[in-house]
């Protein structure tokens, strides 16, 4: 069986459950050792505990809120200390309030901005530095295919995701000399359990949501997790600085 991250350590925010775990899933699948983080810490170590019952090795957990400095330091802190090193970086944690802007208290709109964006921002900028010193990484962050397309009720997720997509390409040409690429995966919807309790709670808006998807239905977290596997893999040196959907065609080139 071919494992292309052999020997590679990967860190994965918001690893407990959905994409996150599928990610992590198909990183241990393809050899890399995990660091695994999450806000709630029991779903972490049961994750991490699933996890080694399918791969072997159990993942290095580390729980926090990763939108704080301290808690993405430590983080890459842990990794580093347990592991040597940080390969790869899977920037997933998240979680957007959906609902229509003027319905957003300020409440909400910094929440939305803290799960999405000053996780990333701040992974990143702890995990750079380990990148550069020993000329090679791997970020790919998690995007939204509905910054592209303006999905209904998503003004503030996107407006977090937004800056993800747009920090991607910055960084990719600032580190693109120090064997680093920077990408983003952006999915449409996604068959998880934050999209089962929508549909449940919203029937008609969820409908809207995937009626904009020419292939007819959600995608399914494997799908995402495979793109993320090519991206933090060698395979994909000279792919950087791109934001890659994967979406069923709900946008087009």
């Amino acid at each position: 069986m071919t494992r292309p991250l052999e020997g590679r350590i990967a860190v994965v925010t918001g690893a407990a459950r959905g994409i996150g775990f599928a990610v992590a899933d198909r990183l241990a699948r393809d050899g890399a050792r995990l660091v695994i983080a999450d806000l709630d810490g029991d779903a972490l170590e049961a994750a991490a505990d699933q996890l080694a019952g399918k791969h072997g090795d159990r993942p290095v957990t580390q729980a926090g809120d990763l939108s704080l400095e301290a808690a993405a330091g430590a983080l890459i802190g842990r990794a580093v200390a347990d592991c040597g090193t940080v390969d790869i970086l899977v920037n997933n944690a998240g979680g957007g309030i959906i609902r229509p802007f003027l319905e957003q208290t300020p409440d909400t709109l910094r929440a939305t901005i803290d799960r999405n964006l000053w996780t990333a921002i701040w992974c990143s900028w702890y995990a750079l530095p380990v990148m550069r010193r020993q000329r090679y990484g791997r970020v790919v962050n998690m995007g939204a295919d509905s910054v592209r397309n303006g999905l209904w009720d998503h003004a503030a997720y996107n407006a977090a995701k937004g800056g993800v997509h747009a920090m991607t390409t910055g960084l990719a040409r600032e580190f693109a000399r120090d064997g680093i690429t920077v990408n983003t995966v952006a999915p449409c919807a996604v068959n998880t359990h934050q999209l089962a309790a929508f549909v449940e709670k919203a029937p008609d808006l969820a409908q809207k949501f995937l009626s904009v998807i020419p292939l007819g239905r959600a995608g399914e977290m494997d799908e995402v997790a495979s793109m993320v596997g090519y991206l933090a893999s060698s395979e994909a040196a000279f792919v950087t600085g791109q934001v890659i959907s994967v979406n069923g065609g709900s946008t087009m080139l």
